[in-house]
């Protein structure tokens, strides 16, 4: 049923897209895809998941419909490539949650796989190419062929289920650590070390890709987990610290985030030249007030950009504060259930805390483009989970899901037992 009502919702987007746009016919070629996409999935985690959480399947696929309906409003030639990457996303979540054994491979296996993501950073950094051809954009994705994958966002899986691995292992003893006979030691190396390592990747990161939403991305849902795990606030106050230092190197030594900064603090001096993106997205929310203008009858186009970082920002004056409500529902229901995932009763830290892990990835990423693109946060360049244009992200994102879906089957035993 709730697959039916997304279904519902996504052929009115294609159905009004149809309407105002005379290249119809793929419209509706994307709108079978998405469909096939749907029920394919439904059947098979039906058939050989049946406990699985119902509702994180049909939330994908509605934000991921909805970013289809978009992408062909704003960028039309990217959006049959979006609907091929939607068909391979789906094949990765069903492999990743049909996988019996996929758990148990990324926690035995995770120094192999880290020393993979690591090869694929520095392999980004030599030989990372932009899309775009501009001179000085970051060069964050590696070229195959026709097609371009950015590293950095399946690193996000790769980081979380390490960490994840390496806490559940080490929970006890940061416990201990952390209060030691009612005292709680300050600089224990469990928690220290772990910090001050991520921080310093987070900083390899920004140095050389110039990409300053992954590094964010990755040290805050790192702080969290390490929190969650030592249970000890000033965990998060060293890490807020480290934080402030990075902004302010990188606000001296990086043209790009001296300019999202000054853009942040006032952009209305050069609305007309560097602050002109974050500004039309400014105007896009005051023009969709609280209906919105209508599918296709908004003027998002003014937003450069607007089909992948600032999709947000369009969605907002066609759909009105009832479609951004839409959306922060969805990612706030998203968020719900994977930390309900999380606090099973499953005995096991290291599902626990990559359950936490996945959705923090999911929903902080969601909040910091949001916050961008209302000016309540300097931009960070991250995608809107599930609806912005990107193969790598949708695909991530997919998979992300997958996890949380295996996790959840395993999950729910567990809950089963403790209510009886």
């Amino acid at each position: 049923m709730l697959l039916v009502a997304a279904s519902i919702f996504v052929f009115a987007g294609m159905a009004s897209m149809s309407l105002t746009r005379p290249s119809g016919s793929d419209v509706w070629t994307a709108f079978a895809v998405w469909i096939a996409c749907a029920l394919a999935g439904a059947a098979l985690l039906n058939r050989y998941l049946p406990a699985h959480d119902r509702l994180l399947f049909p939330l994908a696929m509605l934000l991921s419909g909805w970013g289809l309906v978009a992408i062909y409003r704003l960028a039309p030639s990217f959006a049959e490539r979006q609907a091929l990457w939607l068909v391979i996303s789906v094949a990765a979540l069903l492999a990743v949650a049909l996988a019996p054994h996929i758990l148990r491979w990324l926690r035995i296996y995770r120094y192999v796989v880290l020393a993979l993501a690591l090869l694929l950073l520095l392999a980004t950094i030599v030989f990372g190419r932009n899309p775009s051809g501009f001179a000085f954009a970051p060069r964050l994705w590696l070229s195959l062929g026709a097609f371009y994958i950015q590293p950095s966002e399946f690193m996000k899986i790769i980081l979380v289920a390490f960490v994840a691995s390496y806490l559940g292992e080490q929970s006890t003893a940061i416990r201990a650590d952390a209060r030691d006979g009612g005292r709680t030691r300050a600089f224990s190396p469990r928690l220290i070390g772990p910090m001050l390592i991520m921080w310093l990747l987070s900083l390899v990161i920004l140095i050389w890709q110039r990409d300053l939403g992954a590094a964010t991305l990755f040290f805050v849902v790192f702080l969290l987990l390490l929190y969650l795990t030592s249970d000890d606030a000033r965990i998060l106050l060293g890490g807020a610290l480290l934080i402030i230092i990075a902004a302010i190197v990188a606000y001296h030594l990086f043209d790009v985030v001296r300019l999202r900064v000054d853009i942040w603090l006032n952009p209305w001096p050069e609305s007309d030249g560097r602050a002109y993106q974050i500004v039309q997205s400014l105007m896009a929310f005051g023009a969709g007030s609280i209906f919105g203008t209508g599918v296709g009858l908004g003027s998002p186009g003014y937003i450069p950009v607007a089909h992948s970082d600032f999709v947000f920002a369009a969605l907002a004056e066609e759909w009105g504060l009832l479609g951004v409500i839409c959306v922060l529902s969805c990612f706030a229901a998203l968020a719900f259930r994977g930390l309900t995932i999380g606090l099973a009763p499953s005995g096991r830290a290291f599902h626990k805390l990559l359950a936490i892990g996945l959705t923090m990835m999911l929903v902080v990423q969601a909040l910091m483009i949001m916050a961008g693109v209302l000016k309540l946060l300097p931009l960070t360049g991250v995608t809107l989970p599930f609806v912005s244009y990107g193969g790598s992200s949708l695909l991530v994102c997919f998979t992300m899901t997958g996890l949380l879906l295996r996790l959840s089957a395993m999950a729910e035993p567990a809950r089963q037992a403790e209510g009886t």
